[in-house]
């Protein structure tokens, strides 16, 4: 579809159905189509009439049951979908939207298993509609800016990377759901491992972990409450991170060279400003980012792929390789043993020219939905 631009020219736009309308999608997602001017919302999909009615209204958009999910696929205007619906839902909607031809950007974890995942890339290449991870930090300007750092061999030869994020899951929240895909490694732990592995430039071969089971809390009577997770990189290089749905509130990531280290602090959040402390020669500098629209840069960039049909980074199989590392912790940690991988080459990863900068949201007025972090 198209629109005019102030120039009076018209200006082509990909449209696009939210599939989903929880927390994230309303918080983040919605808002971010106002400043995605390659992309359009035409439609919400969700099962609750009361988000399906006032959503609509707000955003101008036609609104469906999930039942009717057919119907918006067939829609002329609808290009692309995006996949906000619990982690156990993504290969349904996704593998419905590539045969419908619709080209999909899905929420991350992209599936609960290496099965689904491979499904869905599979589905994406048979229609031939392109699939997107939802990887905001791909574009994020103070993760970049860690990279360049990386890069330009600023901190030496890289040795290891150590990273904490933790926080109070709110009860019943559906990230304590076994059969959703909950738990923390899923939730969490995605953004350790993706951070490690594009910190690196290279994918884990050895992993082991250790899970913490709280099951006198009742938020995990079904899914582990923490985990800790050593990966192994080629050439000597180790990762750990801890993840916890029972402590106090933590976020940051330091990766440790021979000549320094960098440290990133709220590198994970979507709101809020974030720090990269550089330690260099026993030296410190910080450098303050301020907040910014971590949804729009995802939109403007899968939209700009399909517009000129290019292949999308961050892809299926960037999201299934976090995936794999996720199973492997789980197994490692079942059996307590390490577990090794291997993989083939992986061409592409974040780059510092990938940025893309919108300012923040005024996060909305949430309609049946919670966050879901206790307060």
């Amino acid at each position: 579809m198209a629109r005019k631009n102030g120039n009076g020219r018209s200006k082509r736009q990909v449209g696009y159905a939210v599939i989903g309308l929880g927390h994230i999608a309303q918080a983040a997602v919605l808002p971010a189509f106002g400043h995605a001017s390659n992309s359009t919302l035409v439609a919400l999909v969700s099962s609750d009439p009361e988000k399906r009615e006032k959503l609509a209204r707000k955003y101008h958009c036609d609104a469906y049951d999930v039942r009717d999910l057919d119907d918006v696929l067939a829609r002329s205007d609808v290009e692309a979908a995006y996949i906000a619906e619990p982690n156990d839902k993504h290969a349904e909607f996704v593998i419905r939207c590539a045969k419908a031809g619709v080209h999909v950007l899905c929420e991350k974890p992209l599936g609960i298993s290496e099965e689904e995942c491979r499904r869905m890339i599979d589905a994406g290449k048979e229609a031939r509609v392109k699939l997107m991870t939802a990887y905001r930090l791909h574009f994020e300007e103070s993760n970049l800016t860690a990279v360049k750092l990386i890069e330009q061999g600023r901190i030496g030869d890289l040795r290891y990377f150590s990273s904490l994020f933790a926080y109070q899951v709110r009860p019943g929240n559906i990230r304590t759901s076994a059969d959703r895909g909950g738990g923390a490694i899923w939730d969490l732990g995605v953004y350790c491992i993706n951070a490690a592995r594009y910190l690196f430039r290279a994918d884990p071969i050895e992993v082991f972990a250790l899970r913490t089971d709280r099951p006198d809390d009742e938020r995990f009577k079904d899914v582990h409450e923490g985990m800790s997770v050593l990966l192994k990189f080629p050439g000597e290089r180790t990762a750990q991170f801890t993840v916890s749905f029972g402590s106090y509130e933590e976020d940051v990531y330091r990766i440790v060279g021979t000549k320094g280290h960098i440290e990133l602090r709220d590198g994970y959040e979507y709101q809020g400003p974030r720090e990269l402390h550089v330690s260099i020669g026993g030296r410190e500098r910080v450098r303050e980012f301020k907040a910014a629209d971590q949804f729009a840069p995802e939109l403007i960039a899968f939209s700009r792929a399909i517009l000129r049909d290019e292949d999308v980074e961050p892809d299926g199989e960037e999201g299934l390789r976090d995936v794999r590392v996720i199973v492997a912790a789980l197994r490692s940690a079942r059996e307590n043993r390490p577990l090794t991988l291997s993989w083939p080459p992986r061409q592409r990863r974040p780059e510092p020219s990938d940025r893309i900068y919108r300012p923040p949201v005024r996060e909305p007025r949430l309609i049946a939905v919670e966050a879901p972090t206790q307060e």
